[in-house]
């Protein structure tokens, strides 16, 4: 998650789940010109249009073993300036982690569930 202009508690960032991982990769770049930056062997963030056009990543493929077809859903991840802050008004607010903080290449992230189920997550560059 490269840096750019981020704002607090806002929609930063969107995963896919995908079964494979190049499969994905040719696919986006045929269809879109997305670029990509690998971050390991199971992940790579995607910039959504050629790469020379001044564009922050916004988004990453995640394989996942056992993804099948029509069975996930995106993540949308949030941006945070106070990861442990933002972490304690999830919970308050009845949101149940499902992932703690954790660092990853660019930052920390947590993942949480709303009342509904849905998964997101929160990240911060620090």
């Amino acid at each position: 998650m490269t840096s750019g202009a981020h704002t607090h508690h806002s929609i930063d960032y969107v995963e896919l789940a995908v079964a494979d991982l190049a499969a994905a990769k040719r696919f986006y770049q045929q269809a879109f010109d997305w670029s990509f930056t690998d971050y390991g062997p199971h992940y790579a963030g995607f910039v959504d249009g050629p790469s020379d056009c001044g564009r922050r990543e916004i988004g990453g493929l995640s394989e996942e073993p056992g993804v099948a077809r029509g069975t996930t859903s995106p993540r949308v991840i949030l941006f945070s300036t106070d990861l442990a802050a933002s972490l304690a008004r999830v919970q308050a607010a009845g949101g149940q982690i499902v992932g703690d903080i954790f660092a990853f290449p660019g930052g920390r992230r947590f993942h949480f569930t709303d009342p509904s189920g849905n998964e997101l997550g929160v990240w911060s560059e620090r």
